[in-house]
């Protein structure tokens, strides 16, 4: 089929339009070097920081970090790519919102008490419905995944079958979810702690019970993602000509639905709801500066991704940067970096 860049771009004769191209590569590759220069100067100072964070890896809840985090880091690079290329890159951005007004309704259920309920219902019903509410509350992350999913489903229909465009479907969803999450979150105990881990990550709290489910969802994830990858590929890269092959696209376009919305309820946890977005979209866009062919960039995306998240978590650990904020530095520095290089190969 042919480069992706082949199908998705014009091409156009050199001229005065590449000038400006040409002053971006040059300062690309001055702000890249002026980087290498101060890794030079401080080689002793980055030499320390890797021996230090092996000193962290004695701990097992750091370990169990570093495994979920690249388990979820590598679902969210091979799905951001075709996330781009559909133009759908901000659903992540759409869905952490949703997933940010389902747990904080699921943080107030525990306010819900068999006093509280309506006093027609039985009372042992009551007492069932006030025990429900409260295993919800106490651990929130399967509620907020059902309700993310069954959103991810909504949006792709609404864009489907309203004739909105994706980015106007992801609007409407997002930011009404992110309003029923203020407006409960102000009605009940305000940001308690729970709610902000989940809003700008805290991989290091994740409890076991966390820990376990966001490791089997990545599994599925990828497995998913393997066994189908020639009909996700057919579907990103031309659509109508995979439905004129006999593929049904829109099973698939739902598939790709569920497989986001699993991968961003699991990296809530992790990068928090304000940059999940940026595991999905930061390795595809690098790995695009480079590669052309949609193989080549799968693969670079998912290296750089993982990579990415561990020096990240190095730096977290070390320096006592935020998680999410430490991932999103190294992946912009990556960005940098595979920009030049794409810059300078023209």
């Amino acid at each position: 089929m042919g480069s992706l860049l082949e199908r998705a771009l014009v091409k156009r004769p050199r001229g005065e339009g590449d000038q400006p191209k040409r002053g971006g590569a040059i300062a690309l590759w001055a702000l890249l070097a002026l980087m290498l220069l101060w890794a030079l100067f401080h080689l002793r100072d980055i030499g320390g920081a890797f021996a230090a964070f092996g000193e962290y890896l004695q701990y097992k809840f750091i370990r169990r970090a570093m495994i979920v985090g690249a388990l979820v880091s590598l679902c969210a690079s091979l799905l951001g790519v075709t996330l781009v290329l559909k133009r759908y890159s901000m659903i992540g951005d759409g869905l952490s919102h949703v997933g940010f007004g389902a747990l904080t309704v699921a943080m107030a259920l525990g306010f819900v008490t068999a006093e509280s309920l309506p006093t027609f219902l039985p009372s042992g019903m009551r007492g069932g419905l006030a025990g429900l509410c409260g295993g919800i509350a106490a651990n929130p992350l399967p509620f907020t995944l059902v309700i993310v999913v069954l959103c991810a489903f909504l949006l792709l229909r609404v864009s489907e079958r309203s004739g909105m465009r994706g980015d106007s479907a992801i609007a409407l969803i997002s930011t009404s979810a992110l309003a029923v999450g203020v407006i409960v979150t102000s009605m009940t105990s305000g940001m308690n702690v729970d709610v902000y881990n989940y809003m700008f990550g805290s991989i290091l709290a994740m409890s076991s019970s966390d820990v376990w489910l966001s490791a089997a969802l990545s599994v599925v994830v990828l497995v998913l993602f393997v066994l189908f990858y020639p009909r996700i590929f057919a579907v990103t890269f031309d659509e109508p000509f995979a439905r004129a092959t006999g593929v049904k696209a829109g099973a698939y376009n739902l598939l790709i639905a569920l497989l986001t919305a699993l991968t961003v309820v699991v990296g809530m946890r992790m990068m928090g709801t304000l940059l999940i977005s940026s595991l999905i979209i930061f390795p595809a866009l690098s790995s695009m500066r480079v590669f052309s062919r949609f193989k080549s960039v799968t693969v670079c995306a998912a290296v750089i991704s993982v990579g990415c998240f561990l020096m990240g978590m190095m730096l977290s650990c070390v320096y006592s940067l935020p998680t999410g904020a430490g991932i999103v530095a190294v992946n912009l520095f990556v960005f940098i970096v595979f920009s030049a290089i794409g810059a300078a190969r023209g």
